[in-house]
């Protein structure tokens, strides 16, 4: 039983536009969060932060807090300090009346839509150091994105307060890299990890789906043909061997460029050389299409 009930409420997106929300109350400032969270008195929040133009994947994350959670809170925000590409911020999707019908239909009970000024009052300076896990693939590709998810995740804690937080399995490293800094901090959440969710020809979910253009959009399915192809050479090949057929498959499709594939050791995010070498090995891709940057993943073993 849920120990608060929903609001009518107001979001203001611009000086000049309003959206009414019937059953979901949205809020703008972490101060009215917490004083919303703290009448509540919840005995488990779940929590689930997005950057916004939510899709399925999202919602599935949404689902799951609903069940297990007395009280479930969604913020949205686009955290500049983990983008390394002015451009790609710049770009990013913003669909913020979307994202609120969709929250409020999944069942959310409060969502935090922050400007930057509330998240940083002032400038997070901190660095954080998570050995290897943040050192390869995505953290050796875009530099400092981990440390900008590492600050602005740890703020979100701090603001909400979560029992619960609830994460897709697309972004398998991130996951990853959340847990080496909540055991870093000794917060007192439970980071729960999520499958991926996709669409019909087998496209992982991403907010970036939307900038695709058609031509890539549907050259986009093939990275998980791929990818579930190599599932069944594991016991033919090495995992340096199935990292080049995996590369040269994906890119038999012109308008698809591997950035890496790697078999990695799914705790330490480390290539592996021996299947042996690990208990569970992931497969994780990241691919540019067009202007886009696409990741994936699967198991390999």
């Amino acid at each position: 039983m849920k120990s608060c009930h929903r609001f009518n409420y107001f979001i203001i997106f611009a000086p000049t536009s309003v959206y009414t929300q019937k059953n979901m109350k949205a809020v703008s400032t972490v101060k009215a969060l917490r004083e919303e969270l703290a009448a509540c008195q919840a005995k488990k929040i779940g929590f689930v932060p997005t950057m916004g133009a939510l899709h399925e994947g999202h919602i599935s994350l949404v689902t799951r807090a609903r069940k297990e959670c007395d009280v479930v809170v969604a913020s949205v925000f686009v955290n500049p300090t983990q983008f390394n590409d002015k451009n790609d911020l710049k770009n990013y999707p913003r669909t913020p009346e979307a994202d609120a019908e969709m929250l409020e239909a999944a069942g959310v009970d409060f969502v935090l839509f922050p400007s930057v000024e509330e998240i940083y009052p002032e400038p997070d300076t901190r660095q954080f150091d998570f050995g290897q896990i943040d050192k390869v693939m995505e953290g050796a590709t875009r530099p400092g994105h981990f440390n900008g998810v590492a600050q602005v995740v740890s703020r979100l804690f701090a603001i909400v307060e979560p029992t619960c937080a609830y994460f897709g399995e697309k972004d398998f490293q991130q996951i990853a890299v959340i847990r080496a800094m909540v055991k870093q901090l000794g917060l007192k959440v439970e980071i729960i990890d999520c499958p991926i969710v996709r669409d019909t020809d087998g496209l992982a979910r991403s907010s970036r789906n939307l900038l695709l253009t058609p031509a890539h959009r549907a050259a986009a399915p093939h990275i998980y043909e791929v990818l579930s192809a190599a599932q069944a050479k594991v016991g033919e090949m090495s995992p340096a061997e199935l990292t080049a057929w995996v590369t040269a498959e994906v890119e038999k499709n012109e308008l698809l460029k591997v950035i890496y594939f790697a078999a990695v050791d799914a705790l330490s995010m480390q290539t592996i050389e021996k299947w042996s070498d690990a208990e569970r090995v992931q497969g994780c891709i990241a691919v540019q299409a067009g202007e886009i940057r696409l990741i994936d993943n699967i198991k390999l073993k």
